[in-house]
């Protein structure tokens, strides 16, 4: 064979070894997710303060009397129907107790309540008519919210005043059907089976007919379809159910707000199929999850189909609850771009730090949470939690595999971790996928972690009981 020969085949093996390396499956290790703070401020420039008219209505004028016991409804009725009616403006409550049943808002009115004003919400059913609501992720006709906004643009609650649900186990709390909230064998129980029925046989909103009879509790304070949304400096007590609940709204504001409420499904604040919700500066003690982020259950989620996107949390402070920011379980349209920075959570009776859950009927997806600069006295179970079997109300098994991805955790300090730093347990056909804990410094805690079926979990950085961790193998 010639030298000429020699090199061409020299040449072409050559070539062939190029060609097939390029070709050959890698075995790097993934890298690391990384958090787009970026998205964070763009999302917080977005969402402004409602602007409102320099007109004020004093509610006394209106026929409002502060003894604790006059029947106001009618009173806040017609200060805030003038008021609106009149281009908007401030409806001012000033000092003193005003017994009311619910009160809604229209657009373009700041409901104020001065220091020392304290709304006492009526008890009696009977004072609060069947309304376009939701309950547990179910669009229904059930009783009205306490303070209520439907499809309304520009509203506001504000001031250093109390508003107080007046729930506790000898009224709305007994309905959950639990003995340590009041509720005794024979006592009337919450029909939410029926409910759930509907929802999954796609009967009309309209005809969910439900209110007396039923005993499903009615939220605290829900603004529904609305735009430019702003709660701000309140204290909330004793809810019946959820406390602040934005669903299917833009634009949200929840600032300042200090909420303790130890009632069943207490959550603090639910945002659901909602998008640009800022809830900063504000303190959760709660008798469920202080932050749950929301969009909807099982079929009755995925008819509507809005995802829950572009919710900010920043500088509040978590005490009791299931979880401090929690996405789940009625997440069937998903949650995407939820920022979490600078808070404070601790207490023995807070189970977890950040949590998501869902599981396979509910479906839904989470992508993109970005947690950083917590402080953690105490947790009792984890840090992080990802559930996603998560089983209430029956059998919870379906054909909607809930996918979770890019989970990143920084700059984290924790005095008490409880059991596990994170317990994550994911689905076979549908790995949990870039959890990142960088910068994170973890005490007195049972296991570093316990995780199934979880890709690309990294440790950057991290520390747990004076050892840092090395990457799972």
């Amino acid at each position: 064979m010639s030298r000429q020969n020699n090199l061409k085949i020299a040449i072409t093996l050559s070539l062939l070894s190029v060609f097939f390396f390029s070709c050959a499956p890698k075995h790097d290790k993934p890298t690391a997710y990384k958090a787009d703070w970026t998205k964070m401020k763009d999302i917080i420039n977005s969402v402004k303060e409602p602007v409102f008219q320099n007109k004020t209505y004093l509610v006394s004028d209106f026929g409002a009397v502060a003894d604790g016991v006059f029947d106001n409804t009618q009173a806040f009725k017609k200060a805030i129907e003038t008021c609106s009616a009149n281009g908007g403006g401030i409806v001012s409550v000033s000092y003193g107790k005003y017994f009311t049943g619910p009160i809604h808002l229209q657009s373009n009115v700041n409901l104020h309540l001065e220091e020392g004003a304290e709304l006492l919400f009526s008890t009696n059913t009977k004072d609060y008519p069947i309304v376009h609501t939701s309950f547990e992720g179910v669009e229904l006709m059930n009783y009205s919210p306490l303070i209520y906004a439907y499809q309304k643009s520009n509203v506001a609650v504000t001031g250093k005043g109390t508003i107080n649900g007046q729930a506790g186990n000898q009224n709305w709390w007994s309905w959950c059907g639990k003995d340590v909230y009041g509720w005794k064998k024979g006592d009337p129980i919450q029909n939410v089976k029926r409910l759930m029925e509907m929802g999954d046989n796609s009967v009309p909103v309209a005809d969910r007919l439900f209110g007396d009879g039923y005993y499903l509790r009615p939220n605290f304070i829900e603004f529904f379809d609305c735009k430019n949304v702003m709660l701000k400096d309140i204290k909330i007590v004793n809810a019946p159910f959820w406390i602040i609940h934005p669903i299917k709204s833009v634009n949200v504001i929840v600032d300042g707000v200090n909420i303790i409420s130890h009632g069943p499904n207490n959550d603090g604040c639910d945002p659901e199929y909602s998008r640009n919700v800022i809830i900063r500066n504000c303190s959760f003690n709660t008798g469920d999850d202080c932050i749950a982020i929301k969009s909807g259950r099982d079929t009755d989620g995925r008819r509507v189909n809005i995802p829950s996107e572009n919710i900010v949390v920043q500088n509040c402070k978590m005490f009791d609850g299931h979880g401090g920011v929690t996405m789940g379980s009625e997440i069937s349209a998903g949650v995407r771009n939820v920022y979490v920075e600078n808070c404070d959570m601790d207490s023995p009776e807070l189970d977890r730090a950040i949590r998501i859950k869902s599981n396979t009927r509910r479906g839904g997806f989470v992508e993109n949470v970005c947690v950083r600069n917590l402080r953690i006295g105490e947790v009792k179970e984890s840090v992080l939690g990802i559930d996603l079997f998560y089983s209430i109300h029956g059998n919870q098994t379906g054909n909607y595999m809930p996918k979770v991805q890019n989970i990143y955790l920084e700059n984290i300090t924790v005095k008490n971790g409880g059991k596990y730093g994170i317990l994550a347990k994911g689905h076979a056909e549908s790995p949990i996928k870039n959890i990142v804990f960088k910068n994170v410094t973890i005490d007195k805690i049972g296991s570093n972690y316990s995780v199934e079926n979880v890709e690309n979990l990294q440790f950057i950085n991290t520390t747990i009981n004076g050892i840092q961790i090395e990457q799972p193998k």
